[in-house]
């Protein structure tokens, strides 16, 4: 498959929204991180630091897959800028678009339950 214009133009836009969106989660990170952190101090039970450390883990593995996803995207946008501005008609490799695009998906849905389950241990231990 060659990349016409318009296909191009879609790829481009999709990769623009997924970092976008990564940016956007990776902020929220930040935030669910500080909010860790101000339960910490306020901790005392054992279940809780728990259940702390748990979370803090599982966001550092967010946070290790959200780089390696925009890291991705970041090389496959290189890529596909090269081909423009060499005027070549590079063949889009679907499959690697879609594997983008299920890792995508496959990230926010991990992301939205540990999101889910987040808030319902904030309303428990505050």
């Amino acid at each position: 498959m060659v990349l016409s214009d318009d296909s191009l133009q879609a790829v481009h836009f999709e990769h623009r929204l997924w970092v976008n969106e990564l940016n956007f989660f990776a902020d929220e990170l930040k935030i669910y991180e500080h909010q860790l952190e101000e339960l910490v101090t306020k901790a005392d039970r054992k279940e809780a630091m728990q259940e702390l450390e748990q979370f803090q883990n599982q966001f550092i593995r967010q946070k290790e897959v959200l780089d390696a996803l925009q890291h991705d995207i970041h090389i496959h946008e290189q890529k596909l800028s090269e081909a423009v501005q060499e005027q070549q008609k590079l063949p889009l490799d679907p499959e690697y678009h879609n594997f983008l695009k299920e890792q995508m998906e496959s990230f926010r849905s991990i992301y939205a339950e540990l999101k889910k389950r987040f808030y319902l241990f904030l309303n428990k231990w505050r």
